[in-house]
């Protein structure tokens, strides 16, 4: 069974086009997700995962890594989703 961490990087891979060093790598630090790529990764997630993200969601800590992206993935998802 494939895990929520390796399906957000392969999401990453696949439907973004950005390669990401590893899980725990700062996305915005590395230059791997800007503004633009940020909004289009919430609609990626959404229709991947029916994670819906509200404004008290937006920080920038939840989208920081892979790994933080799944554990919000995680708390957020359907049990179907996951």
């Amino acid at each position: 069974m494939t895990t929520v961490h390796e399906r957000v990087a392969a999401l990453f891979a696949t439907r973004l086009n950005l390669v990401v060093p590893s899980t725990d790598a700062d996305l915005f630090e590395t230059g791997a997700l800007d503004s633009l790529g940020f909004v289009e990764l919430l609609v990626q997630l959404e229709a991947e995962f029916g994670v819906r993200t509200s404004l008290k969601d937006m920080e920038l800590d939840t989208f920081r890594s892979v790994a933080s992206i799944a554990d919000f993935i995680v708390a957020h998802a359907g049990p179907d989703s996951r």
